[in-house]
């Protein structure tokens, strides 16, 4: 039933909450195993090694949630597509300037667009979520592990950062479901807070 819809969002949102309580959220890790299976681990627990990756990718799911409709799927689609393209730019070798500091304003700027209470348009979403995803994309890519395979470490991150977008739609359509909308303002604005802290470390 439709209305069963933000339950069970919500309800697979724990899994990767909890994969983000067990793992250290201040650092990107880095290990030692190489191969298929390890660059699978590699890439799965990168974005959720690091706070700044995992508040962007549930702000991302919260987004889209709080747009609904077509966003549900586009909006995570085009942040999953430039994520990957960085990806692949950073194991290359490319970068750009601040990508720290980029990574640290994704989280400022989507946390405020949660906490103002904006409904972006979806090609505007998806440009805006697009856009900082390369950044995102090129540090999961430049911590790449020598030993990994390129193909398994990007399906890791990419697994990741799915999960993690389902735990903000999750969480996003439950709190749309039950309140008028007071949840989401107050976590964008808490993300926001948090994205400031980061962005002050970042330099």
């Amino acid at each position: 039933m439709p209305s069963a819809l933000p339950t069970l969002l919500a309800r697979a949102a724990i899994l990767p909450l909890a994969l983000v309580i067990a793992t250290p959220a201040w650092a990107h890790p880095g290990h030692e195993a190489g191969g298929l299976a390890g660059g699978l681990a590699q890439g799965f627990l990168h974005p959720l090694g690091g706070l700044d990756h995992v508040l962007a990718m549930v702000a991302v799911g919260l987004i889209a949630a709080r747009i609904g409709g077509r966003a549900l799927l586009l909006v995570p689609a085009s942040f999953l597509a430039m994520m990957a393209l960085g990806g692949a730019a950073g194991a290359a070798g490319l970068t750009l300037p601040h990508v720290e500091t980029g990574i640290a304003l994704s989280v400022v700027v989507l946390g405020a667009v949660l906490a103002l209470g904006a409904v972006p348009p979806v090609a505007g979403a998806m440009g805006l979520v697009g856009a900082f995803a390369v950044f995102h994309g090129l540090a999961h890519g430049a911590e790449m592990p020598g030993a990994a395979s390129g193909l398994a470490y990007g399906l890791g991150f990419l697994a990741a950062t799915a999960l993690l977008h389902a735990a903000g739609l999750g969480l996003g359509l439950a709190a749309a479901h039950r309140t008028t909308g007071p949840a989401l303002r107050v976590a964008g604005a808490a993300l926001a807070a948090a994205g400031l802290g980061l962005l002050a470390g970042a330099f």
